[in-house]
């Protein structure tokens, strides 16, 4: 059990090897229906992990407009992503972009969010994400109903439209400060199970110092865990 206490101590002090994955672990990330993509780690999921309610549900939004002049369409677009910025705070929800880190939309940063070709011939759109707090009493049903509200809410310019983009996501926020938490659990896991063996095996705990994982677990909920590897052995 000795060896449990330390790997566990080594776990909470050891900080993730890959710099990206450090930078992700302090930040709000979004999670999707599977796992991080990461070549170098095991592709299987441990079975213990913290599970637990995420911070944000996500929606992807997009302002499309097809005004023929291209300089006033542009400035129909952004007009109508102020308007959502000025209003999300009364509507209860923030405004942000990002794939897999989220980083807030203000009125000093919006215009940098860039104009893409949409299907049609003199069209453009830009994509950003309405996200709402997943606060006590408030799941991801409640949320989603807030986020449609927000948006037929908005006030439209000129030729522009607002409309949400996809399924509804999760994020959460600066994932690495549940380290603890996570080692916690997969200590008391390897006591049980090194208890189960009986006084003549001691557990291995390997992989602990890897960046922390996260997969969403439920509509409301997200699985977050250490990519880590337990073994039964004879104590020497």
């Amino acid at each position: 059990m000795k060896l449990i206490t330390g790997l566990v101590a080594l776990a909470a002090v050891l900080v993730p090897a890959v710099a990206y994955a450090q930078d992700e672990g302090a930040a709000e990330v979004i999670v999707s229906a599977m796992r991080r993509d990461a070549d170098d780690y095991s592709a299987d999921m441990p079975a213990v992990g913290l599970r637990r309610t995420a911070d944000f549900a996500i929606q992807e939004v997009t302002i499309a407009g097809d005004t023929r002049d291209a300089g006033q369409r542009a400035d129909e677009i952004y007009a109508m992503l102020a308007n959502a910025i000025t209003g999300a705070s009364k509507a209860g929800v923030q405004l942000a972009f990002g794939e897999r880190v989220v980083q807030a939309v203000t009125l000093k940063n919006y215009r940098d969010l860039s104009l893409e070709r949409d299907s049609r011939p003199d069209s453009q759109r830009l994509k950003f994400l309405v996200k709402s707090p997943l606060a006590a009493g408030t799941d991801a049903a409640s949320a989603q109903a807030r986020i449609n509200a927000f948006i037929k809410a908005v006030k439209p310019v000129g030729r522009a439209l607002m409309e949400a983009n996809g399924d509804l996501t999760l994020s959460v926020v600066a994932p690495d400060q549940y380290r603890g938490a996570i080692a916690d659990a997969i200590a008391a896991d390897a006591r049980t199970l090194s208890a189960r063996f009986g006084p003549d095996y001691a557990v291995e705990v390997e992989g602990l110092n890897r960046p922390v994982e996260w997969a969403r677990a439920g509509l409301s909920e997200v699985l977050l865990y250490i990519p880590y590897k337990l073994v039964i052995v004879p104590k020497r």
